[in-house]
């Protein structure tokens, strides 16, 4: 499987990334034959968050990687600071105990991918990043990133970093997908729009998707006539995206291949690094996902399945 590499991170990422966020100790069996799966398919990237599943996605990753003894091959992508009941908690406080909890979950002292969960934009990006920066230089942290900020704010932050010696976000954890967010899945989450991707493609600060796949949008179970998934209906159901699940279909007939792979490979080949987090749980899920990932598309594709040209250049 392809890597990119992060700087900060002592490892490359694969383009695939193992979701986690159904890892809990009494589905163990599944999980152990899921990872083992995904390593045997050349995927070394776990995502996982302090709030997965109350902790115990952190939990059991830690348990499986004691029990295989395997901590050098994986690339673990966590997260923190996410809100609470009392509201937004990107501050260092949080951002100290959340890392701390993650760290004793895992079972190791180094985590190579560190994301913030949430922006609050009341907090000077300065406070964020020095603080982020004292455990980069502890060794408890490699790259930082961002997850579901606006690029407004990964460019203020870094220039904050640049400007005074410091290392800033390296990488970008928002929704990008074929299918495009009406309104954000749930609440302070950012999606990739116009803006987002010309700032990526000018940073090549690489983006690691979430929902990559739309969450189902592209797997033919979904019409403009099925109406039960009050989600999907709301944040994905509009003509354009109906259109670009045409053009998927159409353009994944004349590859060979099916369309959810079509709408994978779309994330896999923009013009900026990317990786897909992925949801597979089962082993055709994981084939249709590695497959995907092996399609190459060109820019005219991408531009015409996104809606940007009327018609493929040959």
């Amino acid at each position: 499987m392809e890597k990119i590499t992060i700087k900060g991170s002592r490892k490359p990422v694969s383009r695939l990334i193992k979701g986690t966020d159904y890892f809990r100790h009494d589905n163990y069996d599944q999980v152990v034959t899921n990872l083992n799966a995904f390593l045997a398919i050349g995927g070394n990237t776990i995502d996982t968050a302090h709030i997965y599943c109350g902790g115990q996605s952190e939990e059991v990753i830690g348990r499986y990687l004691k029990e295989m003894n395997n901590r050098d091959e994986i690339v673990i992508f966590t997260k923190g600071a996410h809100p609470d009941r009392s509201g937004a908690r990107v501050h260092k406080a949080a951002i100290d105990h959340d890392l701390s909890v993650s760290l004793e979950r895992l079972g190791t002292d180094h985590i190579e991918l560190y994301g913030l969960h949430r922006d609050d934009v009341s907090i000077p990006v300065e406070h964020i990043i020095e603080a982020l920066n004292e455990h980069i230089d502890a060794g408890r942290i490699g790259a930082i990133g961002a997850s579901n900020w606006t690029w407004e704010r990964i460019q203020e932050a870094n220039h904050y970093a640049e400007t005074n010696g410091l290392q800033g976000f390296t990488f970008s954890s928002p929704n990008l997908s074929l299918a495009k967010a009406k309104e954000p899945f749930w609440h302070g989450c950012v999606s990739v729009d116009e803006e987002t991707s010309r700032f990526h493609e000018q940073t090549q600060i690489p983006v690691l998707s979430w929902s990559s796949q739309a969450r189902g949008f592209f797997t033919g179970r979904y019409t403009p006539e099925i109406t039960d998934n009050e989600d999907l209906v709301r944040v994905f159901y509009n003509d354009d995206n109906w259109e670009r699940l045409h053009r998927a279909e159409e353009l994944a007939k004349k590859k060979g291949v099916t369309t959810i792979q079509i709408a994978l490979a779309y994330v896999l080949n923009q013009a900026y690094p990317t990786c897909a987090l992925i949801g597979a749980q089962n082993p055709a899920e994981l084939e249709s996902c590695q497959k995907g990932a092996e399609i190459q598309l060109t820019r005219e594709e991408v531009e015409w399945l996104d809606l940007s040209a009327n018609s493929i250049i040959q």
